[in-house]
């Protein structure tokens, strides 16, 4: 077993988990109470951080475990949870690269995170282009047509 506590929530942004549109999408992360504003010290001067966060509103009986159509969409493969990115994952954990817009106390202000309001954010870490991938980065068509209307 593994027992994590949030170091914060999403404040604003969205409150429905609609799955496109998510690019001009603004919050704030709040730190949970015990960390200080210095947990965010530095942050500011990078461009983008990766944001992990709990689905905290996906129903157990919703995980799943096996293949299925992204989206439910017949037109697209049968492939297996951990080929697609959807929030009925098993641990039910999201991982986003949004924009820093800024840091003010204890509140680090994004854009393009798509965690709605109140999500549990269980870490933050400044994107590094040295973390980035060193080869091109390919995907299938499916993918690429998913994607087209989510940022």
């Amino acid at each position: 077993m593994i027992t994590l506590e949030p170091i914060g929530w999403v404040r604003g942004g969205r409150s429905d988990p609609l799955d496109d549109d998510w690019g001009k999408e603004q919050a704030v992360i709040e730190l949970a109470p015990g960390f200080p504003q210095s947990a965010l010290a530095g942050l500011e001067t990078f461009s983008h951080a990766e944001i992990i966060f709990f689905f905290n509103k996906v129903a157990e009986a919703k995980i799943e475990t096996g293949a299925r159509h992204p989206r439910g969409n017949p037109d697209w493969p049968l492939v297996g949870i951990f080929a697609q990115r959807g929030k009925n994952r098993p641990n039910r954990l999201g991982l986003c690269t949004c924009r820093i817009l800024g840091v003010d106390g204890r509140g680090l202000h994004v854009q393009g995170l798509d965690a709605i309001d109140g999500t549990p954010v269980l870490d933050i870490k400044p994107v590094m282009r040295e973390f980035l991938p060193r080869e091109p980065v390919s995907q299938p068509d499916w993918a690429t047509e998913l994607m087209k209307g989510y940022w």
